[in-house]
């Protein structure tokens, strides 16, 4: 399936690509960014490939990479995550061979797009212009910072809603805590009374983040 492209409304000087949820598609999730992203900036839906879950007992379904567990210390598929950055970083060298600078470029992502979007983030070779990582994790977490070529001053913006009852909170909090160790520009913020989901106030913030970002180019 080919991505929802929202082409920047005024001249295109800045990207994001952003990764949709385990089952999603990317017109999940385009409504809700386009209508948060400045006008100079092109936003990139793509949709995850469709392969067997082994953590739905195999039915088919859009998948960046197969999810074994949802145990933070489980096994995990390494290979499809590699193979899946590869092609985000295709992506995203797209939109630099277009003209767009590196670090003009942020990755997002939902639960499993999260995941995608900060572990391509941290291992693309530039300098990328940040993360948005909403109810997530950091895959691999044992390989970092030992993986990490990219630059710890990439900004990251995670969130994670108190009662989120697919991916725990502590997952986004042990993740916080590792990236905070090897980034200099983390936060993490909480979502009183969130599940698995996403909410008006998230992206407001969300927004914010990025107009600082824009601000600060």
């Amino acid at each position: 399936m080919n991505p929802i492209i929202l082409e920047a409304t005024a001249k295109h000087t800045s990207t994001l690509i952003f990764l949709h949820g385990l089952g999603d598609t990317g017109h999940g999730w385009s409504a809700a960014v386009g209508s948060i992203r400045p006008s100079h900036m092109k936003v990139i839906c793509p949709t995850a490939p469709t392969m067997p879950v082994s953590l739905n007992g195999g039915f088919q379904m859009p998948s960046w990479f197969d999810l074994r567990t949802l145990d933070i210390s489980g096994p995990e598929d390494e290979e499809g995550i590699k193979r899946a950055t590869g092609n985000i970083h295709q992506m995203i060298d797209k939109e630099i061979a277009e003209g767009i600078p590196s670090n003009r470029i942020l990755l997002g992502g939902f639960s499993q797009g999260g995941a995608l979007a900060l572990y391509s983030a941290l291992t693309f070779s530039r300098p990328l212009g940040g993360v948005i990582a909403l109810s997530c994790w950091l895959p691999m977490h044992k390989q970092f910072p030992g993986y990490m070529v990219q630059y710890d001053e990439i900004p990251i913006f995670q969130a994670h809603g108190d009662v989120d009852p697919v991916l725990p909170y502590k997952f986004g909090q042990l993740s916080a805590s590792i990236m905070k160790t090897v980034l200099k520009q983390t936060q993490f913020k909480t979502y009183s009374g969130l599940s698995h989901s996403s909410s008006e106030q998230e992206l407001q913030d969300i927004r914010m983040f990025i107009d600082n970002w824009t601000q600060n180019q």
